[in-house]
This record gives C-alpha cells, structure tokens and sequence, in this order.
C-alpha cells in the first residue's frame, strides 16, 4: 500500500504532466521529420513517413509512460494500441480541417494554410493529452499495485474499498 501511495505521489500534476507531454511528443516530432527527410533518400517517402510514424508513436508512448505521466515503468501493449489509437484520431483531426480549408477557400495562402494546421494540431494535442493522461495511462497512477502493473477491477476494489472516490482524486 506504501508503494501505491508513493507512486500517486509521484505521478506528476496536470501542468507538469502537459509540459512533459509537450517536451516528449515535440522533441519526438521533430527527431521524426528529420527521420523521415533522411529515410526519403533511401526508400519512397510515404514508405518512411509510415515507418517513422510507427516507430515514433511507439517511442512517444513509452517516454509518456515513464515520464510524463509518471505510471511507473514501461507502457502495456494495450497502452501503445490506446496511444496509437489517439495518434490516429489526432492525425484525422488536421486531415478533415485542411480538407475543410480547402473546400471553403478556392485558395488560401501560406500563412492561412499554417494557422488551420497549428490550430488543428493544437487541438488535436490538447485532446489527445487529455485523452492519454485520463484514459491511456490513469489505471497505472490509479490503481496499480505493489508490483506497479495495471490490475484487474476486482483487485483494484480490493485495494480501493472507497470505490470511486479514491479514483477520482487521482485523475
């Protein structure tokens, strides 16, 4: 039970926790669009972009597991599955919103192109922090036991026989 209370102690606040995530998936991002303009010289682009984007989401996902959501070790293959699953979803968020520009402005320049982007990609990121910090990687914070892995319902009401209450105040 001590170590359970260390680990929530651990677990970063939600400030710290999206200037981490911020640092984690930027820093990857950019390591990434390099990636991909070297790989380009070696293999069709779309061929790198996807294999970069693969092995970037696995490596953002891990960094967020161990740093910035403090859960306590390596990230599950359910949590890279969930990770990846928002990753999607955020990279049809800015695919729909520049399909849009393009459908309401016959045609837009640089800078109105850039802001929808950055818009879109912002929002998406703010979604997607919230999505990982409450969904993805709140069962490790939350209820993990003495041996920090995700545990099952029933082993978390035995741990937490509050119910609900104690699951709150961790998120």
């Amino acid at each position: 039970m001590r170590q359970q209370q260390r680990q929530q102690s651990a677990a970063p606040g939600a400030l710290a926790a999206f200037a981490r995530f911020v640092l984690c998936g930027g820093g990857v991002g950019v390591a990434s669009s390099f990636a991909v303009a070297a790989s380009a010289s070696l293999m069709p682009w779309a061929l790198a972009n996807a294999l970069i984007a693969v092995v970037s989401t696995l490596l953002a996902t891990e960094l967020h597991a161990r740093f910035t959501f403090g859960a306590g070790g390596r990230a599950t293959w359910r949590q890279h599955g969930q990770s990846a699953g928002s990753a999607a979803v955020a990279y049809g968020v800015t695919c729909v919103a520049m399909f849009a520009l393009q459908w309401l402005a016959e045609a837009p320049g640089a800078v109105l192109e850039q802001a929808v982007y950055l818009s879109a990609s912002a929002l998406a990121g703010v979604a997607r922090f919230a999505v990982l910090r409450l969904v993805v990687f709140a069962r490790n914070r939350s209820v993990a036991g003495a041996t920090g892995r995700p545990v099952r319902a029933a082993e978390a009401r035995a741990l937490n026989p509050a119910g609900a209450a104690g699951f709150c105040r961790a998120a």
